[in-house]
């Protein structure tokens, strides 16, 4: 049976409006292996999870979500056991790190930028003296210059990783080590937690430099839904592998994959 990783924003919701067709391919895709992955590091899983039950998701569990933090924690573990870090960003990213790191202002191994509030002029120059000074590595969770929102109702534009970590790199003329989509990390931590390879999977996801871009170069089939920043007839972006299915909604995915016999009726 087909695995699905499942993008979050802009896919099933915006803020906190569910999408047309959202529950309805949930309960398709929940009768097999899947895991809903995003590279927004904001929420720990417990609060994904809750939001995700909120909007009607049924029976979305902590262990189902996988986030950037995450896996921005895992790597760094793996990479130096014990770890001291200087984080920027919120909760998430906070609450991930702390399970397996060590907050050290002064002496940290690791310089770690991800979304949210938290970047202002102290934590900024704390962050470029610990990389320039003390020889931390300069780390973000995430490389999207932006965030989709909704605020009152209106479609608002946040700062996503990339754009804040980017001071970092301007000051330090260092580049940081990226770990989110389109980086293979999150997928492969993804179809380790399945227990499913590349050709098991199908990405479903709003955006085609990261979502759509990242599970192509792993070989794993995609699934495009123009209900983010890529909207309905823009032209597909140069240099990126097209989806497997380019559809305009959930709803017009979930009769593709009914018709082409990955998910049954």
């Amino acid at each position: 049976m087909t695995a699905f990783l499942v993008d979050m924003d802009g896919v099933l919701y915006h803020g906190d409006r569910l999408l047309p067709g959202a529950r309805e391919f949930h309960r398709h895709v929940a009768v097999g292996r899947h895991l809903f992955i995003t590279n927004n590091p904001t929420l720990p899983p417990e609060e994904v999870a809750v939001k995700l039950r909120g909007l009607g998701f049924l029976g979305v569990e902590p262990e189902q979500i996988l986030t950037s933090a995450q896996a921005t924690a895992e790597w760094l573990a793996q990479t130096k056991p014990g770890f001291r870090y200087f984080a920027v960003g919120a909760d998430g990213l906070q609450q991930a790190l702390a399970t397996v790191g060590r907050v050290d202002c002064v002496n940290a191994d690791f310089v770690v930028v991800g979304e949210g509030a938290g970047l202002d002029y102290g934590t900024l120059t704390t962050g470029i003296n610990l990389i320039l000074s003390q020889g931390a590595r300069l780390v973000a969770t995430n490389p999207d210059t932006t965030v989709d929102t909704v605020r009152d109702g209106q479609r608002v534009v946040l700062p996503g990783g990339g754009a804040l970590v980017a001071s970092f790199e301007a000051a330090t003329a260092r580049r940081a080590v990226i770990i989110g989509k389109p980086q293979p990390l999150l997928y492969r931590m993804a179809m380790d937690r399945l227990g499913v390879t590349a050709v098991d999977c199908i990405m479903v996801g709003d955006r085609p430099d990261t979502d759509i871009a990242g599970a192509a170069a792993l070989g794993i089939r995609t699934a495009l839904v123009r209900t983010g920043r890529f909207t309905p007839g823009e032209s597909w972006p140069d240099g990126i592998a097209r989806p497997d299915w380019d559809c305009e909604s959930l709803s017009e995915l979930t009769d593709a994959l009914c018709r082409d016999g990955v998910v049954m009726k």
